[in-house]
């Protein structure tokens, strides 16, 4: 197999024999896209006047000074349909508008690539099928009504745990039937090669502006960059500009769910064991025999039993560092961001807003408070949090999140 569809050990193709021509097309076509100016101008003009980019690199003031570190915000919540989905949907829509399509399928967990794939396939007059795990549907209704809103057909998913990754499972069977007029828009940094890479060019868009505004803002780069890891699509879109620079440090926050020693959470990174799944080889959560077992997390984006293959390849070569947040840990950073900064966000982004605090903590306790006041964090706010007021209100409540 190609080694440029690897990522060390991780990534590939593992898709059955009649997907590997289109994988094939699809790779072709990314590399020709990106290199031609005219789809380069036409995708940043879509980027700034309807998703409405750039967003802001927002300075917490309040967060800043009761944590006693440098803390910004990188505001993705404020994009067109409320998360950073849409960048890498108008990529690919416009890639299969290229390539001849006329339909566009996709999967959806907490609903928002969901969205931003029926917003896309509205703005360009493509046929659009949504796959969401029913479980998810129940989670997230306000965002099926909008998909529905917006021309989508949103299929329920009745297979496993009715959550995000029997939907991709139900969106790849769909593909593998219809790939000549259908175009799969992956939402995630997941899935065969070249998924992970197109995803992760479409999102660097973040970490270009945050790399652009924290040197004028501050005059350097910053000492760390936070962003929650589902499968991990705004987290490689926020690391890809820092990467290559060693002196920042790269932390993904995954989903701790009840606690990784209850066995219900989504944390593929710290328990894991490399396995296939969705076409790639990663990082996954499975049980003995290497059945992929129940991801858990009370943010439906981040409710994946895998992760990006990148992400994999970060982690086992130090370059990167995943932790994790629990349901609890999250839910108070979201109440805290609600309180101190008048920002609602997203649970999944409340993940990395909670790991950001402690850390702030273990920099004052490592460096001093005066030192640590010096300390510069990027968290990347990957989304608004009005798809998950009914999460919010039920876990205020009391009452879990699960109907």
């Amino acid at each position: 197999m190609d080694r440029k569809a690897y990522y060390g050990e991780f990534g590939g193709q593992y898709v059955a024999e009649s997907l590997m021509k289109t994988l094939e097309e699809l790779d072709a076509a990314y590399e020709e896209a990106i290199r031609d100016p005219e789809f380069l101008r036409r995708y940043h003009y879509y980027l700034k006047q309807y998703v409405g980019r750039e967003t802001p690199l927002y300075f917490a003031e309040r967060l800043s000074e009761k944590y006693g570190v440098k803390m910004y915000l990188k505001r993705e919540d404020l994009n067109h349909t409320g998360a950073h989905k849409i960048n890498n949907v108008i990529g690919q829509i416009l890639l299969a508008k290229r390539m001849g399509k006329t339909k566009v399928i996709a999967e959806t967990g907490a609903g928002q690539h969901g969205v931003a794939t029926a917003t896309g396939a509205a703005l360009f007059d493509m046929e659009c099928t949504v796959y969401m795990g029913a479980e998810d549907i129940k989670r997230q209704s306000l965002n099926v009504m909008r998909m529905e809103m917006l021309g989508a057909k949103v299929v329920s998913v009745t297979s496993g745990s009715n959550t995000l990754k029997d939907a991709t499972n139900e969106a790849i069977r769909t593909w593998a039937k219809t790939a000549e007029d259908t175009f799969y828009v992956i939402g995630s940094a997941v899935g065969p090669y070249p998924y992970p890479k197109m995803v992760k060019g479409f999102q660097r868009v973040i970490s270009e502006e945050a790399k652009r505004q924290i040197l004028e803002a501050e005059g350097r780069l910053p000492d760390a960059v936070l962003a929650c890891v589902g499968g991990g699509s705004n987290s490689i879109g926020m690391f890809a500009e820092f990467i290559e620079e060693p002196q920042v440090k790269l932390i993904g926050v995954e989903a701790a769910g009840k606690g990784i020693e209850t066995g219900e959470h989504a944390s593929a990174m710290a328990l894991g064991e490399p396995g296939v799944l969705h076409g790639m080889r990663s990082y996954l959560l499975q049980d003995e025999d290497g059945n992929v077992q129940l991801a858990h997390s009370i943010s439906a984006g981040l409710d994946y039993p895998g992760v990006g293959p990148e992400h994999a390849y970060l982690k086992d070569s130090g370059r990167a560092e995943y932790v994790s947040a629990t349901d609890a840990e999250a839910m108070d950073a979201l109440m805290e961001l609600c309180k101190l900064e008048g920002i609602i966000p997203a649970i999944e982004s409340a993940h990395a807003m909670s790991y950001a605090f402690r850390y702030a903590g273990q920099l004052q306790e490592k460096l001093g408070k005066e030192k640590a006041a010096e300390q510069i964090l990027i968290v990347c706010l990957s989304g608004r949090g009005d798809k998950d007021v009914n999460t919010i209100a039920d876990y205020l409540a009391g009452k879990g999140y699960l109907n």
